[in-house]
């Protein structure tokens, strides 16, 4: 997906990684129908397919997406058939809406849109469990309102420089939702801030660039990195239940379980707290 990573990686590459991961302790992998046209999806199959299929215990989670403009029911419909074909399944452990936030005027939630096409084929056995994937957290409050979602995944807003989903998350466990965290690397800043000054894919406020860089110091100072911290903030609140970790490279794969299982102090957070910038230069300030 170079239009978030910012480049290309070779298919083979990435078709190594799912191999790896199939061999690995990661047990979830997440994808959707719209990530780059379906080749996503493709390099998974092929994955799943030299590692001479899916262990046990390992699953596919994937989500819907709309196209061309349209994220009609017929549509929705149509988007897991095509994951279908591509992954070579017949039942989904977990679908869901994929980022509803940018077709608000399809209907969505209306008789017959997409949400009642996705009970609809949980019904038919066809999705085993429904989730809501996306950002602007007054959206995802909108449909977890609707009270069919047994999943929330939510991006870039959980992170040691931004903290938006906090109340997010906190409804959605009172709720007794799975509660899954991705982008806790806000897309690249909290992996390199001496990268592109960009947080969760568009240009980053100076105060979030200058955050970052003094968390790096401070990991340094206890002998961590600032992925790794990244990562532990995650982990460590009980309300969320799985962490979404992008792999490009083998290497990242190989340092996860160190990643994993470092424990940092109390004081450690205590300093990371205050390095949290103002609300004000979160992506979903609290109103």
């Amino acid at each position: 997906m170079p239009e978030v990573l910012g480049y290309e990686v070779p298919a083979e590459q990435g078709i190594e990684i799912v191999v790896d991961i199939l061999h690995s302790p990661v047990l979830v992998i997440d994808t959707a129908n719209g990530y780059s046209d379906g080749e996503s999806e493709r390099r998974i199959a092929e994955g799943v397919r030299r590692a001479g299929g899916l262990p046990a215990g390992h699953w596919i989670a994937t989500k819907v997406d709309g196209k061309d403009g349209d994220y009609s029911g017929n549509r929705v419909r149509r988007s897991v058939e095509e994951s279908a074909e591509r992954l070579g399944l017949d039942r989904f452990p977990l679908v869901y809406l994929h980022d509803p936030e940018f077709a608000l005027d399809q209907g969505l939630d209306e008789p017959g849109g997409a949400v009642d096409a996705l009970i609809g084929l949980r019904d038919a056995g066809v999705i085993e469990h429904l989730g809501v994937a996306g950002g602007d957290v007054a959206v995802m409050n909108r449909f977890l309102d609707l009270g069919v979602f047994e999943v929330l995944l939510n991006h870039n807003r959980y992170t040691l420089v931004d903290r938006s989903a906090d109340a997010l998350f906190e409804r959605a466990a009172a709720d007794g939702l799975g509660v899954v965290n991705a982008a806790y690397l806000g897309g690249g800043l909290l992996a390199n801030p001496d990268g592109p000054r960009s947080y969760a894919y568009r240009p980053a406020a100076d105060a979030t660039v200058e955050a970052a860089l003094a968390l790096r110091e401070l990991c340094r100072a206890h002998g961590t990195d600032l992925p790794t911290a990244a990562l532990q903030l995650s982990l460590r609140d009980p309300r969320i239940h799985m962490s979404v970790v992008g792999f490009t490279k083998r290497s990242r794969l190989d340092g996860l379980p160190a990643s994993v299982a470092q424990e940092l102090p109390e004081e450690f957070w205590t300093a990371a707290e205050a390095l949290l910038p103002d609300s004000r230069y979160w992506l979903d300030p609290p109103q």
